[in-house]
């Protein structure tokens, strides 16, 4: 029997730290760039508060990673999640299957 490539309960942490509104927000902006909490809370119109718990599940989840500069602390997706762009699209590969978000207008 040939070996199982298809990892799901890799798949389904993911998935699952995906699974809110505001974390899907949040990739969305990373995708740009790496932001700090503040411009992801002003972005969402969300609290500081709010994104800082969203981040800290994402970056669980292996999603975002963080890097310090001074008192701040910028947020990006993760290198591993290849971002890469199609008509119109970009699709982020979760190393298990991958999100399609429209670009923006």
């Amino acid at each position: 029997m040939a070996q199982e490539v298809f990892d799901a309960d890799f798949c389904a942490e993911r998935l699952k730290a995906l699974s809110d509104p505001h974390r899907l927000r949040i990739v969305n902006a990373l995708r740009y760039g790496e932001l700090t909490v503040g411009d992801i809370a002003e972005l969402l119109e969300a609290e500081v508060v709010t994104v800082s718990h969203h981040l800290k599940i994402m970056k669980y989840a292996n999603l975002v990673e963080v890097r310090r500069d001074g008192r701040f602390m910028y947020y990006r997706l993760h290198e591993d999640l290849q971002c890469t762009k199609g008509k119109g699209t970009r699709f982020l590969d979760l190393g298990c299957c991958r999100l399609e978000v429209p670009d923006r207008k």
